[in-house]
């Protein structure tokens, strides 16, 4: 027979969200959100009793622990270690969140935007690049992912090409770790390339302001456009852009890959074509290269002739001098980005919005970006954090801790909190394994840096 346990309320205080100390140490240490949030000056609100900087933290520190919701913040209403641990002069109300961010219109995007890149550039210890023949380059993968929103009736939501109703928003990833640089809530019938070339500047420019190492920017067939090779020429950015074959024909490109690729019979029946030519894109005047993959099957995985050749195309634009095995199995990397849409999407619960406002949805998203990088830098300085006697058995060593292993070991650790002589302890007991890296990581986020104004 089971232990039977008896039950008594107790007058601690006590927390199950710990976690919420790294992401406030990161908002107040590592960026200027605050004093910049704080100054401006809404139209509809010109005088305010609770500052924005307290309604952006608290929805902020709501989506770091996976709550995207404006009801969620009441439960913390009466928590202490909420408000201390985001600096907060006022936890707001359900309704107080939902109509302030309503009224921000759009004014607080470039600021969550310039901050994010601030952080990132402040906290993070590397951003790995990948190897080519010209060196070293930090991959920055820009992909759109759909948010299912379906059975509502919110501002832009409409058919995406996954089928469903919804938001169809894009994203830039940076490095192999996944920094979330630039992101944009867009509806959900809006063609992947429409708008991409200035998303695509705007992105750039927010990456150099992260790091000044050489770029490799990597696209998929959605956003073939001779704008987008144009403006990777024009600031100087390596590119593997895949084309859309649009009209043009399987079979001459079959000719294409005779003539000028290698070849190599993957099995019986299946011929593999690579190689490169050259072509000029639409208004650049110097040819640029393509990389082609191009199969041709006359026997199909299980034995069968067939009667008519089946042939497969991959091309891709690209910068690179690499062999054109590698330049594929970079391009290929580039599908590690689905992991982190499904990191923001499930780990952190913001696919659906709780907002009928296309604007207020949007900015929501970027919140969730800033709660996506806090999270990304928790976990990579956990990782710089340990050593293999340090690590708790049940980890594993790795390159890149998921956000809801983050969100698990670091961020939804109980604790206690006490106070003592005017300063307050917080105590994770005898059983928790992550309490050292926990205090290491804690510690690093509250060094005073020089903060650009």
């Amino acid at each position: 027979m089971a232990q039977e346990y008896i039950v008594k309320n107790g007058n601690e205080a006590l927390t199950s969200h710990s976690g919420l100390a790294l992401i406030g140490a990161l908002l107040n240490n590592r960026t200027n959100l605050e004093e910049r949030l704080n100054g401006v000056v809404l139209p509809d609100i010109p005088s305010v009793t609770i500052a924005h900087s307290d309604i952006v933290f608290s929805m902020t520190g709501l989506i770091s622990l996976g709550k995207p919701d404006y009801d969620a913040i009441e439960p913390f209403r009466g928590d202490d270690f909420f408000q201390t641990s985001l600096d907060l002069g006022t936890i707001p109300s359900s309704p107080t969140v939902r109509q302030r961010l309503d009224l921000v219109n759009g004014h607080f995007d470039t600021i969550i935007k310039e901050e994010s890149a601030s952080l990132i550039r402040n906290t993070a210890r590397v951003i790995s690049p990948v190897s080519t023949e010209k060196g070293p380059l930090l991959p920055l993968d820009i992909d759109v992912s759909p948010f299912d929103n379906s059975r509502t009736q919110k501002e832009g939501v409409s058919r995406t090409y996954k089928g469903h109703d919804g938001y169809a928003p894009i994203f830039a990833y940076l490095g192999r770790e996944g920094y979330l640089v630039n992101t944009e809530l867009r509806e959900g019938k809006q063609h992947c390339q429409k708008g991409t070339p200035d998303f695509l500047r705007e992105t750039i420019k927010f990456a150099r302001e992260i790091t000044t190492d050489p770029i490799l920017l990597r696209l998929d067939s959605g956003n073939d456009s001779a704008d987008n090779v144009k403006i990777c020429i024009d600031k100087g950015i390596d590119f593997i852009i895949k084309r859309n074959l649009r009209k043009e024909s399987l079979e001459d490109w079959l000719e294409v890959a005779k003539k000028h690729g290698k070849a190599h019979i993957a099995r019986p029946g299946k011929t593999v074509y690579r190689g490169s030519v050259y072509r000029k894109p639409r208004d650049i005047d110097e040819p640029v290269r393509i990389v082609f993959d191009i199969a041709e099957r006359t026997i199909d995985k299980k034995g069968q002739a067939l009667v008519i050749p089946e042939i497969e195309v991959d091309t891709y634009w690209v910068s690179l001098k690499d062999s054109e095995r590698q330049v594929i199995e970079l391009y290929h990397d580039h599908g590690t980005s689905e992991q982190y849409h499904s990191e923001l999407k499930t780990d952190m619960d913001i696919e659906r919005f709780p907002s009928n406002h296309f604007k207020t949805n949007s900015l929501i998203l970027l919140m969730g970006m800033l709660s996506y990088n806090m999270l990304r830098l928790c976990g990579q300085e956990s990782l710089h954090s340990i050593n293999a006697t340090q690590r708790p058995a049940f980890r594993k060593d790795a390159f890149r801790r998921r956000i809801r292993t983050v969100m698990q070991d670091l961020i939804y650790l109980a604790g206690r909190i006490t106070c003592h002589s005017r300063k307050l302890y917080i105590s994770f007991g005898r059983y928790c394994h992550w309490a050292n890296i926990w205090q290491n990581i804690y510690k690093r986020f509250l060094d005073p840096i020089q903060l650009a104004v």
